[in-house]
């Protein structure tokens, strides 16, 4: 008689556990630099670059990682094989991940053209 494997339970709160930290990371690091930026953005010319390091790919990545492997577990809990929970995941995942990444760079080119009231959505203008 053929049981299939137990559902990856434990992957499936282990991803939650590691995107929702890195989210976290993610969004304290992402207002410690725009603060800084802020302050610094007369003196400083290429802040944008400055944004985009390694303090907020890393977070980044870490969020990225953990959605992949909390969707993936997801799909096995229905009881799709692993192989193709992780080859749905994966790209979704990255696809997800660089449309993002390049929301977030739209988004910081817009607040050093016009500033940050450019993001004031309760103004029609």
């Amino acid at each position: 008689m053929f049981y299939p494997s137990t559902p990856p339970y434990f992957l499936l709160v282990a991803g939650l556990f590691v995107a929702l930290t890195s989210g976290t990371a993610f969004s304290g690091t992402l207002k410690q630099l725009l603060q800084k930026w802020s302050s610094d953005r007369a003196t400083d010319a290429d802040t944008i670059a400055k944004i985009r390091t390694g303090q907020l790919i890393f977070p980044f990545l870490g969020m990225a990682v953990g959605v992949c492997i909390f969707l993936a577990s997801g799909i096995e809990i229905f009881g799709f094989p692993i192989v193709m929970s992780y080859a749905f995941a994966v790209p979704l995942t990255l696809l997800t991940g660089l449309l993002v990444w390049y929301q977030l760079g739209s988004m910081f080119a817009l607040a050093e053209r016009e500033g940050f009231q450019a993001f004031n959505l309760d103004s029609w203008q």
